[in-house]
């Protein structure tokens, strides 16, 4: 499993979008097996989506997303975990634990502060965070 995690100052960074900085961890029976990081210098969504598709990535976890390139996203098979804040470090470590829905990593303003039930979803039947693709 290869997971992306856009960077900034040390934290998941506010907007997937517009990052300039991606964390690619390897994976395996949720164990780190590498790191690395690599610049993304293109905004155009195709072109982003072309550049995480190319890198391997098949889990991105992110802050905010914009509808148009998380389409494009799992249109490449890519996972997409949204709507997350935090330390890169303690990012990680709770996906890789599964306890990455946890209050502490939802973005501010995420269904009234991360009022999700199980499954990923807001009460009130929002979506919050985990998109699937559709087969």
């Amino acid at each position: 499993m290869r997971i992306a995690i856009p960077i900034w100052q040390g934290r998941v960074s506010p907007v997937f979008d517009v990052a300039g900085q991606l964390l690619l961890v390897d994976a395996d029976n949720a164990l780190e097996q590498s790191r690395r990081e690599e610049t993304l210098a293109d905004e155009e969504p195709g072109r982003r989506a072309e550049r995480l598709a190319d890198l391997g990535v098949t889990t991105l976890v992110c802050g905010a997303i914009s509808q148009p390139l998380l389409v494009l996203l799992e249109a490449k098979g890519i996972e997409v975990v949204s709507r997350v804040c935090g330390e890169v470090d303690e990012v990680l470590a709770a996906f890789l634990g599964g306890g990455l829905s946890a209050d502490r990593f939802a973005m501010p303003g995420c269904c009234g502060r991360m009022q999700r039930g199980r499954q990923g979803r807001c009460r009130g039947g929002r979506t919050a965070g985990r998109h699937r693709r559709h087969a």
